[in-house]
């Protein structure tokens, strides 16, 4: 079983470069396709762009992220305790609709479930409990 790093920080869009410093510092440890890369970092940008804006209705809170590699596999947590919400409640949006025909919202959980492995929600302890796996 591989070492979790964490990293806690302010929900907020400033600390965008750090979660992606973060999730880098990770998958450098394990010699990481660019390709895996790429989708990894662009999925965990989504997934901590949707808590900066709208797990915490007071615009204060916090976010934790748990990021390690077992193996070829690389797992990332993303940990907040904020408003509950399970993104993949929703259905995916029909992307052969034009954007003036689709509803607004749920294309980027619909993206990040292209670029990962698994995503897995649970609600727990009273925090959002967000995993996402890939394959290296």
């Amino acid at each position: 079983m591989a070492l979790e790093q964490i990293l806690k920080i302010q929900a907020t869009i400033e600390g965008m470069d750090e979660v992606l410093a973060f999730v880098s510092s990770i998958l450098d440890e394990y010699g990481c396709t660019d390709h895996a890369r790429t989708q990894l970092r662009m999925a965990m940008e989504e997934l901590y762009v949707n808590v900066a804006h709208y797990a915490y209705p007071s615009g204060e809170g916090w976010v934790e992220i748990r990021g390690s590699v077992d193996g070829d596999v690389a797992t990332f947590r993303l940990i907040d305790g904020g408003t509950p919400f399970d993104p993949l409640e929703k259905p995916d949006p029909d992307i052969m609709l034009s954007g003036e025909e689709r509803r607004i919202g749920g294309l980027g959980i619909y993206m990040v479930k292209t670029m990962v492995d698994k995503l897995e929600y649970e609600y727990r302890d009273g925090c959002n409990c967000l995993t996402l796996r890939k394959k290296l």
